[in-house]
């Protein structure tokens, strides 16, 4: 089995279809693993019977549980989790696969990926860099899960499974670990994935805002004091790194318009400013 992508599942019955149909046509070997937390919106009457997915109803105790759970059940060599409200894009695993042949020594690789809004159109790019764990820690994590990819190795070698304390910054702090115990980071540079800001996403929350205050108070007294620095250093690190600069592309993603097929776009003037959610557009 090649890979193995888990899906954490509660009450996103119209957005998991698409998100499976996204990983349906990816053409490559593959299992989808659904953990669906007992949903009471009609996903469970459909999502048992899906045969391009292994579907497990049960109980959990948040997301990232239900994360571990699939990753538990997991066979594939390289493993991926993707939410209710993400799509990968055409190629995408393919493209992923064909990274981490050709860089062996990589066990975690980041690519790129589109924030859309609930119709589709493209709102921002989010071009990623290799995450620095202070910034991570006193501002924010500026890679996406949707587009994060790893080796079976980082949980049979280093028991890397996300820590169920956290219910909404789990991914941050799982990168923070990444970078503590040195495993080895790559980037792939191309788009591999929409996330949909439906405007009820878990990161707007009151305690991921809570979350992340806790993330903050627990790095050094010296990163607190140099939050600024930090965040300018990275902010520099992308303009050399030409991370602002995109020309214009096209994409395809399922809707809920056209759940069965995909719908092309194109985007003539990229922007990397999130303008709903981001005070300053160099993030």
């Amino acid at each position: 089995m090649r890979y193995s992508i888990i899906t954490p599942s509660f009450r996103s019955s119209a957005w998991l279809k698409l998100c499976i149909a996204s990983v349906a046509d990816q053409g490559v070997e593959l299992e989808h693993i659904v953990q669906d937390s007992l949903s009471d919106d009609g996903t469970l009457d459909w999502l048992m019977s899906d045969r391009r997915v292994q579907a497990h109803a049960e109980k959990d105790a948040g997301m990232y549980d239900a994360v571990n759970r699939g990753l538990k059940r997991a066979k594939g060599d390289l493993l991926a989790y993707l939410n209710c409200d993400e799509q990968y894009l055409p190629g995408t695993l393919k493209a992923v696969a064909d990274y981490f042949d050709r860089h062996p020594g990589i066990d975690v690789v980041f690519g790129d990926s589109l924030v859309v809004d609930a119709k589709g159109e493209c709102m921002c790019y989010r071009r990623v860099q290799v995450p620095h764990k202070y910034h991570t820690m006193v501002s924010h994590l500026q890679t996406f899960t949707c587009s994060m990819f790893f080796r079976r190795k980082i949980i049979e070698d280093h028991g890397l499974f996300f820590d169920t304390k956290w219910r909404d910054l789990g991914d941050a702090a799982w990168v923070v670990r990444l970078l503590e115990k040195r495993i080895p980071l790559g980037t792939l540079r191309q788009f591999a994935a929409a996330f949909t800001d439906t405007g009820a996403n878990m990161n707007l929350s009151a305690n991921a805002q809570r979350e992340k205050q806790v993330m903050a108070n627990a790095a050094p007294a010296w990163a607190r004091k140099l939050e600024f620095a930090l965040v300018w250093q990275h902010r520099l690190r992308r303009l050399l790194g030409g991370i602002y600069r995109q020309p214009p592309f096209d994409y395809a993603i399922y809707t809920l318009a056209s759940p069965e097929k995909r719908v092309a776009y194109h985007v003539a003037q990229p922007t990397f400013v999130w303008k709903s959610r981001l005070k300053s557009p160099f993030v």
